[in-house]
């Protein structure tokens, strides 16, 4: 659980660090259009903070993780990491008004799509081995 709590505080603090990052870089640069810099603030806080904050109550109530919840979380890590970072880098090229190779767009799309697809499979693989915790616990009632 101590691991999940700290894992929580970090993506807290990531995630105040993305929203200063956007606020202060569009303002910086006079941008007031929208920005994919918008949305790390809020990746972090619920994909990270609050994703941990229920891994606490839940690895509490139900006792879930075993041999594979490590390996299931560092994909989940590498998935939300990679989604952040592609959306830091495609607001950055918004903010500055840099033009992309249609070749260099896809490739930022196709990574920041790796990373979702990574969150997603992570999720499942987690929720199922709660759902078998879960049901362990009401074969013992």
């Amino acid at each position: 659980m101590k691991r999940y709590m700290n894992m929580a505080l970090l993506y807290a603090v990531l995630a105040m660090v993305g929203g200063v990052f956007y606020r202060e870089f569009t303002k910086i640069n006079g941008f007031t259009a929208k920005t994919t810099l918008a949305v790390v603030h809020t990746h972090y806080f619920l994909l990270g903070m609050v994703f941990f904050l229920l891994l606490v109550l839940l690895e509490k109530s139900f006792s879930f993780t075993g041999p594979k919840t490590g390996r299931v979380l560092a994909v989940y890590h590498i998935g939300l990491n990679l989604t952040v970072v592609m959306f830091v880098v495609r607001g950055i090229v918004q903010v500055l008004g840099t033009a992309l190779s249609a070749g260099m767009d896809a490739a930022i799309s196709g990574i920041a799509g790796i990373g979702h697809i990574l969150l997603g499979i992570s999720m499942v693989l987690l929720l199922m081995q709660i759902r078998r915790s879960v049901a362990g616990k009401d074969e013992l009632k």
